[in-house]
């Protein structure tokens, strides 16, 4: 138990100036996991209509982030973590929702699944990613 919640993460992301910029917004956090989102605007696209692959890489990383802050505290900091893209983001909302597979004292592994929703709702896979998350907490002596 962290004693992290839902306000407290949304703090968190509100003080990131990138997050800001970009609109993001925690929807859900907790139990091992988190979900991000954001808004698809015209000026998050690349040239062909569809969502910047960066915007996808950045809501996978903090996805996974918040969802190992979760079991690891607030003190944590992305060791890694990798992405394929599944089909071009277009839609309404990017949805990423993140889930700690396995955690230890001092790091934990994530994976997290990025969805494109349309405005009925109906969601579409667009990008897998796995990542590695370390506490940054000074080790208990």
């Amino acid at each position: 138990m962290t004693g992290l919640d839902l306000p407290m993460a949304r703090k968190v992301l509100d003080s990131q100036p990138f997050s800001e910029l970009v609109g993001a917004r925690i929807t859900a956090f907790g139990d091992g996991a988190a979900t991000l989102e954001v808004d698809m605007r015209q000026e998050l696209q690349q040239q062909n209509g569809f969502l910047h692959g960066g915007v996808l890489a950045y809501a996978a990383d903090n996805a996974i982030t918040f969802a190992a802050g979760t079991t690891l505290g607030p003190a944590v900091l992305t060791g890694g973590f990798s992405i394929q893209y599944v089909r071009p983001a277009t839609g309404r909302t990017l949805v990423a929702h993140a889930e700690v597979v396995h955690t230890g004292r001092r790091q934990a592994v994530v994976r997290c699944e990025l969805f494109a929703a349309a405005e009925d709702g109906e969601r579409t896979l667009c990008a897998v990613a796995q990542g590695t998350v370390l506490s940054a907490a000074a080790p208990s002596a």
